[in-house]
């Protein structure tokens, strides 16, 4: 298959086309340095950091499984593994919606509050060391707004899944 750009779009220009190539590393390498510093000092992955982080602001600790999953930007199914792992953990408990009696809301127990806070000094020292450390005197308000931009609201949408065919395409 033979992909062709559409001639009204301008292709990148030399600094744009290294700005897309090392924000593809940087996000990469960022996501792995934390996640590795939040394992081996903190005995959490980044993602079970943010599910905990995500509960602890949530009114009364709790929040239904599907809003955890849309902020926290995982499907269902991988929301309902790391659900899973923190119970196991005694850091959250799952208990039926009081609403509809048909959902499921996830809860942060005292034990994962205190997990949670016990973890975060290893993700602010990881998050300063890999990301600000490497952005002084850059306007942090004005790179935050221009991500906020291109993530959109937290919890909009679903999470996209791409399938490609290589065989035979």
């Amino acid at each position: 298959m033979v992909v062709t750009a559409d001639p009204a779009l301008p292709p990148l220009n030399a600094d744009e086309e290294v700005f897309v190539r090392a924000w593809g590393r940087a996000y990469l390498t960022l996501a792995r340095s934390v996640d590795a510093d939040m394992i081996s000092e903190a005995r959490l992955t980044l993602r079970e950091y943010m599910v905990l982080m995500y509960l602890s602001e949530a009114p009364d600790r709790r929040l239904r499984m599907s809003e955890l999953a849309a902020v926290s930007d995982l499907s269902l199914s991988g929301m309902t593994r790391i659900v899973g792992l923190l119970e196991g953990h005694g850091d959250v408990e799952r208990v039926k919606c009081a609403e509809d009696g048909r959902g499921w809301n996830a809860v942060l127990t005292d034990a994962g509050l205190a997990h949670l806070k016990r973890a975060y000094p290893t993700h602010l020292a990881s998050v300063r060391r890999h990301l600000f450390d490497h952005l002084e005197g850059f306007d942090v308000g004005c790179l935050a707004r221009a991500m906020e931009l291109i993530a959109g609201p937290a919890g909009c949408g679903p999470t996209v899944r791409v399938r490609v065919n290589r065989a035979g395409a």
